[in-house]
Order: C-alpha cells, then sequence, then structure tokens
C-alpha cells in the first residue's frame, strides 16, 4: 500500500534516491506552530531575566567535588600502613574524633550552602531579539553574549544527576567554537525544552513576544528587569517533528562488536601473543592490559551515547536525540551542516551498514565531558544504505545532478570514472596502489563529492555555500609524481574533506573554479534567519501552557505536508 501523501517513501535496501517533484522537507523552512506573522524586534523594553534552578551550582560542582573524595582515598591509601595506628588513637579519643567529624561535615554544609546561594543570585540568562546572555561568577564574573545569527544548533542535555532532579541543560552552540557556547542550566526539564523552542524561534527570524502567558522560569533575585512590570517569559509550542530513523539497540550493538577498532584490536593482541610466546614471558600480555581496558571504554561511550539513537526533521531543523545515562536532544537549524561524511568499515560490508557524521561549527571543540565527546557529530549512529541517503538527504536535499541513482551508485560503492569522477592518474598506482581508482572527486551544481578508500569506504560531501576554503597539499614524493591533493577547508570536526592524488594541473584548475563556485553560492544562499524567507507567522504562546505543543503537525508553504518529498526524496 503506498505511503499517505506527504510522507517520505522508505527506500529499499540498494535503492538509492530520485529526484521527485516538490519543496524539500525538514530543513528546508516550513512555517513552525508559532502563530502571527513576522515582524521588527520588540525594543520597547530590555531583557527579562531569569535564574536557573537552585541547585544548580551543587551540580556544576559535583566534579570537583568527586576529585577531592578521589585524591582522599589515594591518600589513604597509600597511608595504608599506618591506618592501625590511627584508628588505635580513634578509639582513645572516640568522643573527640566525632566531634571533629561533625565540626567538618557541618563546616562543608555550611560553606558550600553560602557558594551555592551566592553563585545562583549571580547565574541568570536572557533570550533577546538579538542574542542569548549568560551571567554568572562570584570573584570572577563572566558574561556570555551569543548572538542569534551565529547559533549553529541547540541541544538539550540531561546529564545522569540532572535527570535523577528532573533537570536539563540547554547547550547554544556557536561558530565561535567552545569558548563562545551558551550553557544554561539546570532547569525543569519542561523549562529546558520552552527555552530551547524560543531561541530556536527567534534565530529562525519569528518575532516572539517579550512576555506569555506563562513564564520558564523564575525571575533571577534581585536581577535587574527592564522588562514591563508583571511580564513572564513566553511559552513557545515545540515544531512538530516527523521521525524518519531510528536505530535498533541490537544493530548498535552488533555494529561495535564488528567494528573496524574489534579488527585492530585483534590484530594487537595477536601480536602480543607471539611477542610472549617468542620471549617464553607472558609479560607483553599482561602489558596489553591497559589497551584491552581502554577499548572497553571506547566501546562503553559509543554505546551510551548513541543508545536509542533517533533522526527526526521538522520545521526548526535536523532533531537528534540519543543517549543512555545522558540523554541529549540535539536541533540542527538548516544550512548550519558544513560537510558530511558516510563511512563503512570492511566488516559491516556483509550487513550493508553505513555510519554518517557531520561538521557543525561549535560542535568539533573539545568538550568537558570527554565520555560523549564527538557523539554531538554523530547524524546516523548505523544504518543501511538507504538510510545514510536519507540523513544526507536532510542535510542536502538537491545534489544538483540529474542522475541522482547513477551518481550515488559511483560515489559510495563504484571505482573509475564513472558517473564523471575524476580520479588518480595511473602514474599514482606507486603511491596508491590499492586505492587509486577509488579516489574520486565529482563536482555538482550543488556540492562537492570526495570518496575515498578500499577496505574502509569513505564520502565525503560538502555543499559549496559552505566551502571555508580551498587548498592544494604537495609533498615530495607528490611533487615528483606530479600529484596534488585537492583540500577543502571546514570547520573543526571528526570529517577532512580531501580529494587525493589528483593530477597537478587538474587540482590548480578545480581549485580556481571551485573558490569562485563557492563565493557565487554563498551571495546567493540568502538571510540568516531561515523562516524569514517564507513569510513564517511570529510566534504565539502555546494554547494549553506548555512547551511542546503542537505536534500534531504543520504544514509546508503551498498547502503541502511537513516532511513530504523534495527534491531527492527517500
Amino acid at each position: 500500500m503506498p505511503p499517505p501523501q506527504g510522507h517520505p517513501r522508505p527506500l529499499s535496501q540498494g535503492q538509492t534516491p530520485t529526484p521527485a517533484a516538490g519543496p524539500p522537507p525538514g530543513p528546508v523552512p516550513g512555517p513552525p506552530p508559532h502563530g502571527g506573522h513576522p515582524g521588527p524586534p520588540d525594543a520597547e523594553h530590555g531583557p527579562v531575566w531569569r535564574s536557573v534552578h537552585k541547585i544548580t551550582p551543587i551540580l556544576n560542582a559535583w566534579q570537583v567535588i568527586a576529585a577531592v573524595i578521589a585524591v582522599l582515598v589515594v591518600q589513604a591509601l597509600q597511608q595504608a600502613s599506618q591506618i592501625p595506628q590511627l584508628w588505635s588513637l580513634v578509639q582513645r579519643y572516640r568522643v573527640t574524633a566525632i566531634l571533629i567529624i561533625l565540626g567538618v561535615v557541618l563546616l562543608v554544609a555550611l560553606v558550600a550552602g553560602i557558594y551555592s546561594a551566592l553563585a545562583w543570585r549571580r547565574m541568570k540568562f536572557a533570550v533577546t531579539s538579538e542574542s542569548v546572555d549568560l551571567h554568572s561568577g562570584i570573584l570572577f564574573r563572566r558574561q556570555r553574549h551569543a548572538r542569534l545569527v551565529r547559533i549553529q544548533a541547540v541541544d538539550v542535555v540531561q546529564p545522569l544527576l540532572g535527570r535523577l532532579f528532573g533537570l536539563a541543560q540547554v547547550k547554544v552552540e556557536t561558530a565561535g567554537g567552545n569558548e563562545s557556547n551558551v550553557v544554561i542550566g539546570y532547569l525543569k526539564e519542561p523549562e529546558a525544552q520552552a527555552v530551547r523552542n524560543e531561541v530556536m524561534a527567534r534565530a529562525a527570524g519569528v518575532a516572539v513576544p517579550e512576555s506569555g502567558a506563562a513564564a520558564t522560569g523564575p525571575a533571577a533575585a534581585g536581577a535587574p528587569s527592564a522588562g514591563a512590570p508583571g511580564t513572564s517569559p513566553p511559552v513557545i509550542a515545540a515544531a512538530p517533528e516527523r521521525q524518519l530513523l531510528r536505530v535498533p539497540d541490537g544493530r548498535l550493538v552488533a555494529s561495535l562488536v564488528v567494528s573496524p577498532s574489534l579488527i585492530a584490536l585483534l590484530v594487537a593482541l595477536a601480536g602480543l601473543v607471539v611477542a610472549a610466546y617468542l620471549a617464553d614471558n607472558p609479560g607483553p600480555i599482561f602489558a596489553g592490559g591497559p589497551g584491552f581496558i581502554g577499548w572497553i571504554i571506547y566501546l562503553w561511550g559509543r554505546f551510551a551515547g548513541e543508545f536509542h539513537f533517533r533522526v527526526a526533521t521538522s520545521p526548526d531543523g535536523i532533531r537528534l536525540r540519543h543517549g543512555l545515562l545522558e540523554t541529549r536532544s540535539q536541533t540542527v537549524p538548516p544550512g548550519r551542516v558544513q560537510a558530511v561524511q558516510l563511512t563503512q568499515g570492511p566488516l559491516w560490508r556483509w550487513f550493508g551498514w553505513w555510519r554518517v557524521k557531520m561538521n557543525v561549527a561549535g560542535y568539533g571543540q573539545s568538550t568537558n565531558n570527554q565520555q560523549n565527546s564527538g557523539v554531538e557529530t554523530v547524524l546516523l549512529s548505523v544504518g543501511s544504505r538507504a538510510d545514510a541517503l536519507t540523513a544526507l538527504w536532510l542535510v542536502l536535499p538537491d545534489l544538483g545532478e540529474e542522475d541522482v541513482s547513477g551518481l550515488l551508485d559511483a560515489a559510495v560503492e563504484g571505482t573509475g570514472e564513472g558517473a564523471g569522477f575524476w580520479i588518480s592518474p595511473r602514474r599514482a598506482r606507486w603511491l596508491d596502489p590499492l586505492t587509486r581508482r577509488r579516489n574520486g572527486l565529482r563536482i555538482t551544481r550543488t556540492a562537492l563529492l570526495m570518496r575515498s578508500g578500499r577496505f574502509v569506504r569513505s564520502l565525503v560531501v560538502v555543499p559549496h555555500e559552505r566551502t571555508q576554503s580551498l587548498g592544494i597539499e604537495q609533498g615530495p614524493l607528490e611533487r615528483a609524481f606530479r600529484l596534488a591533493n585537492l583540500k577543502a577547508h571546514s570547520v573543526a570536526g571528526p570529517i577532512t574533506p580531501v580529494a587525493y592524488h589528483l593530477d597537478d594541473v587538474l587540482a590548480r584548475d578545480i581549485l580556481m573554479e571551485q573558490a569562485e563556485r563557492a563565493r557565487t553560492a554563498r551571495a546567493a544562499e540568502g538571510p540568516e534567519e531561515w523562516m524569514r524567507r517564507v513569510g513564517v507567522p511570529a510566534a504565539e504562546p502555546a494554547d494549553d501552557g506548555q512547551p511542546g505543543g503542537g505536534h500534531s503537525g504543520s504544514a509546508q508553504p503551498g498547502g503541502a505536508p511537513a516532511g513530504g518529498p523534495g527534491t531527492m526524496a527517500p
């Protein structure tokens, strides 16, 4: 039975997207559930400052507390030989020891309480028509100012401790890197969702009223407020979404077991066993213990971070939800993805699985949470070829080619010059005996496609308007063989777009042509506020006063249902 009108048609195994008429879904602009009409920002009142939850300073300081406890435990273990003497001394002065311990506990609790009260009074945030502001700090005061036009993504994150208290953080990722990002939290989870909705609506160019029927957070105690008396922050209904992809947990576990890292671990363990046999000493095997433990930690980080992975589309952009202990709800606005990479390991070919990553400004910087480092740049943890092409379609609905099926066949699995790919010349076989015919570059009307890898297949797609700059790299051997690597510079992230070992003359010609092509694409891209391009109505508070309303559906411009088939319909 054919799917309902407006729903993307799923791809079967091996099937590729084909062009279809109609507006692109998901990230392509569509009216959110905020009624009204776009208009100029309200400049009559200043920002309404809001405070975070009162236990936020304590939750933020838990890492410091854990580090202090770890130091004390290590010190105690180092002095283990003196424990009998200390225990006898405690027994002799039992009452005094109990009083000292209670005094230390009360002193720590008093200091922590005073610090939390002062830190909470100084921690306040505001969302205006121009920026997201955050003030914090007692001795060293900090002010964060994130302009709406520079916002790359907005996440709602619930760490394990936050989930125990029903609290969440709102992370506003900007193009300036980790130091310029704004982390608002902790807030009640519904309040965090409401703040995310408000930030996304304002960043999209939707006029949001300065006051609403309900507040997303209490007014900061003693905080300045230039708004009208009695006003409260607006409650914005979440933009409707439609789930497109879901990764079963069993598939995630199986993909980790047959991942390329497993092959590397088995090869390393085999080498250690051989070394131990030749040396007639089991020492090398025990020496590999830390590496094995590191691999287990890596697998756990992947599993916990990508657990229950779901991908949805909405007028706000691409919605990603995942996480086991720490849950993360990401919203990446349209056009913020700088590059996309599809990869497939050798063992994944048996199952037809692919992994999709992305470069987004702000996500590529180092984070304080090293366990989940890199998870935020995953667009699809593991899926079929159809799933991977659907994820690519969300970022780039139009590949700029009439024969989309033939282009994608040659890009993800092909070799040679099929579909118009430029490959490494024959003289490059001395440097690339196995991957020479797999290395390739294809330029379409809308993007650069760079493929590489014989054992681990890779396809990198960079939209022309997202090309930051271009460069040519040549080593001494490459100069001797008249070869060059063409590199499209992107923001910091897991993807490095490179076309390997092209003819050096061809690489220089492409460099000049692509620079002009990227400049023209950036000039025609339009305003940053994507919802203003189609005259999206201004925001109104949710009818029920609760964030997350309005999920029943929405319409694209022209009456097409949201999530309808686009130029490259999956």
